[in-house]
């Protein structure tokens, strides 16, 4: 049988003298390449993250506390402010949540509800803080006196009690007259804040949120819904008067009926929560 010479076998040179290496497996230049390259990756990397952590130090005592720009840091890619050491300030002319102390009790002094919370309120109607703007409430009336609570933005009526209701109404006689006027004594539940007591003998209390006039039975629930604060309502020479058991409901008119409303700084009509007490209409 003939010899097939269409190709020289391997351990013979080809024409232009050169074989091929038989001695090493194809491929090893390029794993060496490889191998390299990822060498060369890895010191990069560590490289990188050893400038990135590197501290960056001020080179005046003065700027201690103050945040450093990204062009000042230089300490890498991403760049943190550092922190104040005396904590961040307060911006000026900032309201606080507390009202400052004053000679007469504010508000968000009433102490919390005691025992159980009212049956005629809402589930979660009591909020976790006070939110009564920082002022000095009006001068309040010594216990004890008799006056008429006038309405701020209404200054032609009066508070009311017809028919065991208090409503904002316009006085229209002696017995209207007698009628708007209350002797403030001083609170059943805080001797530092009001209870209203009419002519009668009853006490104005709050009942479902409604301003109301009944008879003291005696209970704490009773004495802590006769029970008002007066503090800072905005408003010059009135007061707000803020219920002790719901610290952040306040008395206000709405369609000319007292009830208990939230009182926060995002309250609108805000005058309709502001009063003065008069002098007695009758």
């Amino acid at each position: 049988m003939p010899e097939n010479k269409s190709r020289p076998p391997q351990e013979q040179p080809w024409e232009s003298g050169w074989a091929p290496d038989t001695s090493r497996a194809p491929g090893t230049r390029r794993l060496w390449l490889a191998g390299g390259l990822a060498v060369a990756t890895i010191v990069a990397c560590v490289t990188a993250i050893a400038l990135n952590d590197k501290p960056v130090e001020d080179t005046t005592a003065d700027r201690q506390g103050q945040t450093l720009s990204d062009d000042e840091t230089g300490g890498g890619l991403i760049s943190f402010a550092t922190p104040s050491a005396t904590g961040s300030a307060a911006p000026a002319g900032s309201k606080s949540a507390s009202p400052s102390p004053s000679s007469s009790p504010s508000a968000s002094s009433s102490p919390a509800a005691q025992g159980s919370p009212s049956p005629h309120a809402p589930a979660g109607s009591r909020a976790s803080a006070s939110a009564t703007p920082t002022g000095k409430p009006a001068d309040p009336a010594p216990s004890g006196d008799r006056r008429s609570v006038q309405a701020v933005n209404y200054p032609d009526r009066y508070w009311h009690v017809s028919d065991g209701l208090v409503r904002l109404d316009a006085p229209r006689g002696s017995e209207s007259r007698q009628d708007s006027t209350f002797t403030l004594v001083k609170g059943l539940s805080n001797s530092s804040c009001y209870s209203f007591a009419t002519h009668d003998g009853t006490y104005l209390r709050h009942r479902d949120f409604v301003l109301r006039s009944e008879r003291n039975d005696g209970s704490t629930l009773f004495k802590q819904d006769a029970t008002f604060c007066p503090g800072y309502s905005g408003q010059q020479g009135a007061v707000l008067l803020q219920s002790v058991n719901y610290p952040n409901y306040a008395l206000r008119h709405k369609n000319f009926q007292l009830r208990l409303d939230p009182w926060g700084y995002n309250t609108t009509n805000r005058a309709d929560f502001s009063f003065r007490l008069v002098s007695p209409l009758g």
